[in-house]
């Protein structure tokens, strides 16, 4: 007889390899914590200034993934390095599940996309944030995972119940590459991640990057 998984919880690591510590039964958010050079910087910069918003949807593999976004991104001096640390990215999330092919999002952005506390009905989500405030995040002992979505009767997050008293909403920062566990992985049904998007300032543009298993 098997006995009761741990609490899901949150892993860091300070190298790219430390991802595959979302294999642990009870780690359901694994984050590599890095700052992205300033080359990288000026590249999300210089992607960002056009008057064109990014708004990239598509299947990639480890092997055309950098022609792919030579034709969807603005053609602007400097978005090579960008395009290297996605492909970077791209391959590894291959390597770590064994795929083929990946669904890339690659999106700029004014406003929350999912300004709700929420659990992806996924196996397991990269996320990563070139500009912008990044995805925010609650611990296991600040939630009560029975208000979310139908359970919240309608009420907003902040009353409905969900989060409980004193609870500190975390927060990834900016250029933090993390692996979000889903309903749909095996074995963590009831135990996804519950994350939401954060409120973008008037003015204010997001960059976000997303790999889901295609």
């Amino acid at each position: 007889m098997f006995g009761a998984l741990p609490s899901p919880s949150v892993a860091f690591s300070e190298e790219l390899s430390g991802l595959a510590g979302i294999y642990q039964d009870d780690v359901n958010l694994m984050v590599w914590q890095r700052n992205l050079d300033t080359e990288t910087e000026q590249s999300v910069a210089a992607v960002l200034q056009t008057d064109r918003p990014i708004s990239l949807n598509q299947i990639v593999t480890p092997e055309n993934v950098s022609q792919s976004l030579e034709r969807g991104l603005p053609q602007v001096e400097g978005r090579d390095a960008l395009i290297r640390d996605i492909a970077l990215l791209v391959d590894a999330y291959c390597c770590l599940f064994d795929l083929e092919t990946a669904g890339l999002r690659l999106t700029q952005v004014d406003r929350a996309m999912c300004p709700r506390f929420h659990v992806d009905q996924v196996p397991c989500r990269l996320i990563t944030t070139f500009a912008g405030p990044a995805t925010q995040w609650l611990e296991e002992s600040s939630l009560n995972r029975s208000k979310l979505g139908r359970g919240s009767n309608g009420q907003p997050d902040s009353s409905s119940g969900l989060i409980q008293a004193n609870a500190n909403i975390q927060q990834i920062m900016v250029g933090d590459v993390a692996l979000l566990k889903g309903e749909r992985w095996e074995g963590n049904e009831g135990r996804g991640i519950v994350h939401r998007s954060p409120s973008v300032e008037q003015g204010q543009q997001r960059l976000l990057l997303t790999l889901d298993m295609a």
